[in-house]
């Protein structure tokens, strides 16, 4: 099966992709540091969502229609409907499915299930045609290793701690504190429930969901932005979709004991989540994907472990373990892997079409000089 697309791995513009990636990874770490005390102050996570959406959308909005006025197509209704998959499906569902799997299992086994992303996300672009992969050439067996090593890092990361090589533990989590997530309401589930499904299993639908969701947004993401080069553009009608389907639910779901207020540490982690998580790593995401592709993307996703216990230990004081350590190691072993191989068919690429335009200008002067002397000579 061999599956063309266009995005490449070398060039100024692919490094900084790549240099992008690996910073969204380092903020997204630095959003689960810093939300940490304020979600375990017992704020509502589907509020707190919403007025990071909020915080996105104000600030995407208005820099999206001043400084792509001129660049930006006209809306068509292929366009409307891929901005409401891109909503529904990157800001609405990632983001509370993701909430809802969390309060129904415990935030390992969320962290376990993080790493299928790249995996969803390299099927759902190949079904598309949106990446290459050709199992029968080294470059697309390289992809597929450096997937399995990627996703291999992540999980070592989630499931082996080992010891602590750099700093203390002075604290050992128990399974009974892992296990506090603040109870969600579950009135949308309650037809699944009288079929037997307990909370557990419906928790474990929503990650698998979440996961789907996020590989879905980049799969059908690429695309659109061959045809639609507008990137701030794409995030914000993507956040203008995924924060209307968010206060649908915020006020389906909410009741009289929901808190919409926040301390003054709670509102520090939402201009944080909203500005830096939401706005500019969106953003970023969005703009290495139109050259990276969305399978390179996603594998940057299970760097985000590593990022947030480099952060943690900076700013918290936590240890590093020996599993974080050799998870991380594989992770940017993959990462190298699937990079070299996307390198070489973007090299393979260029060269096939220039022999190809070398030998359309040898036809077209042998057209217009006549035969070859040779040719004249066997025809007298």
């Amino acid at each position: 099966m061999e599956i063309s697309h266009g995005g490449g791995g070398g060039g100024g513009e692919a490094r900084k992709a790549h240099v992008a990636m690996a910073c969204v990874q380092l903020m997204s770490g630095g959003y689960h540091v810093i939300t940490k005390v304020a979600l375990n102050g017992g704020v509502d996570e589907i509020v707190f969502c919403l007025y990071r959406d909020f915080i996105a959308l104000s600030i995407l909005a208005p820099i999206a229609y001043l400084r792509e006025k001129r660049t930006r197509p006209a809306m068509t209704r292929h366009f409307l409907f891929t901005f409401f998959l891109l909503g529904l499906t990157g800001i609405f569902g990632n983001q509370l499915l993701f909430l809802l799997g969390l309060g129904y299992t415990n935030p390992t086994y969320a962290a376990a299930l993080q790493p299928a992303i790249p995996v969803f996300t390299f099927i759902l672009a190949a079904m598309m045609g949106v990446e290459t992969l050709n199992v029968l050439k080294i470059e697309g067996q390289a992809k597929v290793g450096g997937t399995v090593v990627c996703v291999s890092g992540a999980i070592l990361m989630v499931l082996f701690r080992g010891p602590s090589v750099l700093g203390y533990a002075h604290h050992v989590q128990t399974p009974h504190q892992e296990t506090m997530a603040p109870e969600l309401p579950g009135l949308m589930f309650s037809s699944l429930a009288s079929f037997g499904i307990d909370t557990w299993h419906l928790g474990v639908l929503c990650l698998i969901g979440n996961c789907i969701c996020m590989a879905a947004f980049l799969a059908i993401q690429a695309p659109l932005l061959a045809k639609y080069p507008a990137n701030l553009s794409v995030t914000a009608y993507s956040y203008f979709f995924g924060t209307v389907f968010m206060v649908v639910t915020a006020v389906a779901m909410s009741n009289e004991s929901v808190n919409w207020t926040l301390t003054w540490s709670e509102i520090w982690a939402v201009v944080y989540a909203g500005i830096v998580t939401s706005a500019l790593c969106y953003g970023l995401i969005t703009w290495s994907n139109k050259i990276l592709g969305p399978a390179l993307v996603a594998l940057y996703n299970p760097l985000q472990p590593a990022a947030t216990a480099f952060l943690s230990r900076i700013f918290l004081g936590s240890p590093i373990y020996l599993g974080s350590v050799l998870g991380g190691l594989l992770i940017i072993a993959g990462l190298y892997l699937v990079t070299w191989a996307t390198y070489r068919e973007k090299q393979q690429a260029a060269a096939l079409g220039v022999y190809r335009s070398r030998s359309t200008e040898s036809l077209i002067s042998q057209d217009f000089s006549g035969p070859s002397p040779s040719l004249a000579k066997n025809i007298d």
